[in-house]
């Protein structure tokens, strides 16, 4: 229920909660944060000096008590309005920079500038439309939604991806690919689709917003073999990457965020029409504690903008946990897709050797039926 209630605007758009009285002494912190705060590779980073690496670490200094400012809603955004010239007057810079650069090229070579500017415009229309149909499965929409997740050892997830000649990221695909599959086929539907997947950060980028970049894949929901499926993602991701536009909202964004919420989402609506959007969040490879207490998993539950689910995975301190949270009205089945969710990352962990790991249930029971729903998070 707390991450399910809207944040109150008239206050920080962030809320802690710490649940106490768990299993073997273990606790949980709830942490609801907006995403008009921060995206999850930003709030590692935001959030990455409250941890410590040992149990019981020297005393830091105190950082300098900032300085309290009484701002409006008003102030806020004049203060962005303000800031708004400065970036648009770099991009017509830019613009401006690259045009002259161009019509000199124009003259000397205009056969390849004609070129270039065609392959451009080609790319952007490759970035901004659907990769592949929508599911008829996954199409409704409502204001309910459901959240599974589970948990993998990062080093056998590492070697299943090595053995089937693909990254981490491949073999997380692909594993949410081989789900989905298995939630059409038990269901009778058909299955192409479309899945769409955050582009990591480059380096530049600052710690809290949110980037809007995204890889829009065509998932290969329909191949069976989980190799082929992992190499022809690996291929994709590839090619969407090294495309010339694929920055293309990037380069708008400025202006966008500006705009009306009514007109923003109408636009953010018809660039990417995924049914699913897939993160992948690196946050720490070693142990991290938090007043004291290791942190054992953590946990990340994205938002729904517009899509049947959001499925992120978090890699940290040696594990990996995969949380799928979806509108119920395109997943009606819960318990089916559970199952699915459990069967999709077995088999690409099975690529992995003899004994094949398996992954661990973090929010449903390996039964099935009558199933006790148990927490997702601890520390």
């Amino acid at each position: 229920m707390i991450l399910q209630s809207p944040l109150d605007i008239s206050r920080p758009l962030w809320t802690a909660t710490l649940v106490e009285g768990m299993a073997d002494g273990r606790a949980a912190m709830l942490l609801h944060v907006s995403h008009a705060v921060t995206d999850g590779v930003g709030g590692v980073e935001m959030f990455a000096q409250i941890y410590d690496l040992e149990r019981d670490p020297p005393p830091r200094s105190t950082p300098p008590q900032p300085i309290p400012e009484d701002l409006s809603p008003n102030d806020l955004m004049r203060r962005g309005i303000n800031h708004l010239p400065i970036a648009v007057v770099g991009g017509v810079l830019d613009a401006l920079s690259g045009a002259v650069s161009m019509a000199g090229r124009a003259v000397l070579e205009p056969v390849s500038t004609v070129s270039g500017i065609l392959g451009y415009a080609r790319s952007g229309i490759r970035v901004l439309n659907r990769a592949a149909e929508p599911s008829p499965l996954l199409r409704r929409r409502s204001l309910t939604t459901r959240t599974e997740a589970i948990d993998i050892r990062l080093a056998d997830l590492h070697k299943a991806a090595k053995a089937g000649g693909g990254s981490i990221n491949d073999a997380y695909l692909a594993g949410l690919c081989g789900a989905l599959r298995r939630y059409h086929e038990a269901l009778g539907v058909p299955i192409s689709m479309c899945l769409g997947c955050r582009q990591p950060r480059a380096e530049g980028d600052a710690a809290g917003g949110n980037q809007f970049t995204g890889v829009n894949l065509a998932a290969p929901v329909g191949t069976i073999d989980p190799v082929a499926r992992m190499k022809k993602i690996r291929a994709q991701m590839t090619q969407r990457r090294d495309e010339p536009a694929m920055n293309i909202i990037g380069s708008i964004a400025p202006v966008l965020s500006v705009l009306p919420t009514a007109v923003l989402e109408g636009i953010t609506g018809s660039v990417i029409g995924s049914d699913v959007q897939a993160s992948n969040v690196p946050v720490y490879p070693g142990d991290t504690y938090l007043a004291g207490a290791k942190i054992l998993r953590q946990y990340g539950i994205g938002p729904l903008p517009g899509v049947a689910m959001m499925v992120v995975l978090i890699s940290r301190g040696g594990w990996c946990t995969v949380t799928v949270r979806y509108d119920r009205a395109s997943v009606r089945n819960d318990e089916l897709f559970a199952q699915c969710l459990q069967a999709g990352f077995d088999e690409i962990l099975a690529l992995a050797g003899d004994p094949a790991p398996r992954v661990l249930p973090a929010s449903f029971d390996t039964q099935g039926a009558g199933s006790v729903p148990r927490s997702v998070s601890g520390s």
